[in-house]
């Protein structure tokens, strides 16, 4: 159903960066220069509690992602969505945001894992269990490039509702498939792409 991941960024930028790859002080002064009052950014409002959940959540990915075959190659996932987001599409110029698309096609079974939504929300609502919000099917799971089709098929696409429930401070997070790549080298030759 899906062919391609899109990577979001900010213009100006390089993309396929992450702040898993630096230290922690390094990334904790890139959070606070870039907090502002705005969905994208309200995520580093608190830095340090931020930065811990970001680590534990992607412990969590890549356990999970191992425990099903996946077999990581870099230490740390780079980030994109699958398809494209469509609250994102609609704010590219509000925000500026660029984007690159990458075919699906360039990545094995292996390389890349998914989550629906957002990694660090569904890994949250897996724990919490929330009675309104927690969704058994795809909260709180890892799902492979083999399975995430079959997740696409159940719950639709980009450009159709997604059947999450809004939760506030969440924003564009939970309306998107986002997949974690963690075989950074096929992306190199994307990184002089728009």
């Amino acid at each position: 159903m899906f062919e391609f991941l899109t990577h979001y960024y900010k213009q100006g930028d390089l993309p396929f960066r992450s702040l898993s790859a630096l230290t922690d002080s390094e990334a904790l002064k890139i959070m606070e220069s870039l907090y502002e009052d705005n969905p994208l950014a309200e995520r580093f409002k608190e830095p340090v509690q931020y930065l811990n959940n970001r680590k534990q959540t992607e412990k969590w990915v890549r356990d999970e992602f191992i425990a099903k075959g996946g077999q990581p190659k870099d230490e740390y996932p780079l980030y994109a969505v699958l398809g494209y987001s469509n609250w994102i599409e609609n704010h590219l110029s509000s925000f500026d945001i660029d984007r690159i698309h990458i075919p699906l096609s360039i990545f094995t079974e292996l390389d890349i894992s998914f989550t629906y939504p957002d990694s660090m929300v569904t890994y949250l609502l897996g724990m919490d269990k929330h009675a309104v919000y927690y969704q058994p099917e795809y909260h709180g799971k890892i799902f492979t490039l083999s399975e995430v089709n079959l997740l696409a098929n159940m719950y639709g696409a980009p450009e159709e509702k997604w059947r999450t429930a809004l939760l506030e401070g969440m924003g564009p997070y939970i309306e998107y498939i986002e997949a974690q790549i963690w075989n950074h080298k096929p992306l190199l030759a994307y990184l002089g792409t728009r």
